[in-house]
């Protein structure tokens, strides 16, 4: 699979991201936000950090970079799409997922170890998975906090889009729990904890690991 890693003024799990998809066997890229070209990738990541400084709020400049017209016609022809952290923030900004992520609710960054429950596995980067398997992986963010209206929430627990959900400890005060969620085509994945972190023995947990392998493929 050829995989393209978008870069923000910002970013900063850019190069994670592109290792976490090296080592699971993809040709990787790095695109810049000014391109218009995604360079015919089969899968684009937006990862973590804090595009264009988090000002205004998390997402809400890095969605009109001009990269983004490609972002958002990759995912409507159904090609896949993963946003972490900071990516997660973007694509809820653009509208390509619905919702937002919100301050904490403790008002304070968060940065630990959380336990995530897989919820769906009919997904590409979830099927490598089994549904109710535990996972543990880091975040990272002080704007973390799903929310979206009753009706939203709603909709993607009948529809079995709620893809991973904060079990035992939720780190931000998230609505429901609710740590990833997909679209409706289901070739779009954001989520807030970072699977590339908690990808390789060396940084001490694989669970990662299977996003990137994208056995759904």
């Amino acid at each position: 699979m050829k995989v393209a890693v978008v870069r923000f003024p910002g970013s900063n799990c850019d190069a994670d991201a592109w290792h976490a998809a090296k080592d699971a066997g993809h040709a990787v890229a790095f695109v810049w936000h000014r391109s218009t070209d995604l360079g015919g990738a089969d899968v684009v990541v937006l990862p973590g950090g804090f595009a264009y400084g988090d000002y205004l709020r998390a997402g809400a400049i890095a969605r009109f970079s001009p990269v983004m017209k490609a972002v958002e016609a990759h995912a409507k022809a159904g090609r896949l799409l993963l946003g972490i952290c900071n990516g997660f923030q973007v694509l809820c900004e653009a509208g390509i997922l619905p919702g937002a992520l919100a301050r904490n609710a403790g008002l304070s960054f968060v940065c630990r170890w959380v336990t995530l429950r897989v919820e769906a596995t009919d997904t590409a980067f979830t099927a490598g998975y089994r549904k109710g398997q535990t996972l543990r992986a880091p975040v990272a963010h002080g704007e973390g906090r799903y929310v979206a209206d009753e009706a939203t929430l709603d909709r993607l627990e009948r529809e079995g889009r709620v893809v991973f959900r904060y079990a035992g400890d939720n780190p931000n005060g998230a609505l429901r729990d609710i740590a990833g969620i997909t679209n409706e085509g289901r070739n779009v994945v954001g989520m807030m904890p970072h699977p590339e972190r908690a990808a390789e023995a060396l940084l001490g947990c694989t669970d990662g690991a299977a996003l990137f392998a994208l056995a759904g493929t």
